[in-house]
């Protein structure tokens, strides 16, 4: 297999390739507006075979932004993009959407066959207070001749002065809608697609199952070729195996939700951990198991952070 080459555009961006291939492009300083809540974001996620995955900024969602670590319910604040749900009045436009800022790049290699980015972030809120400090990680490596796969790791470190109580639409009284943590949204073209765990394929009823992966099969136009997306929960993550935000039916998307039913309180000055491995293959829904094998290999195998 190709090794991976990463690239550096300083101050904006890290991009992967795998030969004439672009993987992905992970864009640490956007030039988002705050009312869409400024963060980091993997757009555009592509297979092996150079077909494109993700969505930037679809008109129904303008803060969906490919893949993003995105979180609507911190406290008071909104680190998600949009209005906030308030039980009663539904989503109000409120002025609490926070900003995650790039502070500094830590790693940057290609070696090994592994392309590996590291950089440190402040959570700001609207307001200007400072609420988490954060190191992430991600990784990417080759699988086979049609697959590949993201690791993506966050450690957020209260700093804020008080407990951070994290939750969703749904903890805050929103049925079923408890999205919030690493998100993806597939192109338009996968709408009606197969949500897939290792029961089988599914559709929207598949929201809120508790699972250690989920994964996406959606085919793309103009070819009518598949493609498969696949998530993957690590072990070691709080509230093991989570409950999944996943839909087919209006759109695409994934997001195993550590806060869908129920708040995660963050005391001041301690430490919240996760990690995933994202898939993306030139395959369809058959291979989402064996798949989903390989994905766990490798959070098994690939060191986490320091």
């Amino acid at each position: 297999m190709n090794a991976l080459e990463i690239s550096h555009d300083h101050g904006v961006s890290i991009t992967v390739r795998d030969g004439g291939t672009e993987l992905l492009r992970y864009v640490y300083r956007p030039d988002t507006v705050q009312l869409e809540s400024p963060k980091p974001y993997v757009h555009p996620l592509r297979t092996r075979a150079g077909r494109v995955v993700s969505l930037f900024r679809p008109h129904d969602h303008v803060w969906h932004k490919g893949i993003a670590w995105s979180l609507p319910h911190v406290g008071a604040e909104n680190f998600w993009g949009g209005p906030t749900y308030v039980h009663g009045r539904s989503y109000v436009q409120l002025d609490n959407n926070g900003t995650q800022a790039h502070r500094g790049v830590v790693a940057l290699d290609g070696s090994d066959g592994t392309a590996a980015f590291a950089h440190d972030l402040d959570w700001i809120t609207q307001a200007g207070a400072l609420y988490f400090t954060e190191r992430r990680t991600l990784r990417a490596r080759l699988l086979s001749p049609h697959a590949w796969v993201l690791t993506f790791e966050t450690r957020m470190t209260n700093v804020s002065g008080a407990d951070v109580a994290i939750g969703s639409p749904t903890t805050k009284g929103r049925e079923n809608a408890g999205y919030g943590g690493l998100f993806w949204r597939g192109p338009r073209s996968f709408t009606g697609g197969q949500l897939v765990t290792a029961e089988g394929p599914g559709g929207d009823e598949l929201r809120g199952r508790r699972t250690d992966w989920m994964a996406f099969a959606g085919r793309h136009d103009e070819t009518a070729e598949e493609s498969l997306v696949l998530m993957v929960d690590d072990a070691a993550n709080p509230v093991h195996p989570p409950q999944w935000f996943a839909r087919s039916e209006d759109f695409a998307c994934l997001n195993p939700a550590p806060f869908f039913s129920r708040e995660l309180t963050v005391q001041n000055g301690s430490t919240l951990r996760f990690r995933y491995g994202v898939a993306v293959a030139d395959a369809g829904a058959s291979a989402a198991a064996a798949l989903a094998d390989a994905v766990r290999q490798v959070l098994r195998d690939e060191p986490s952070l320091p």
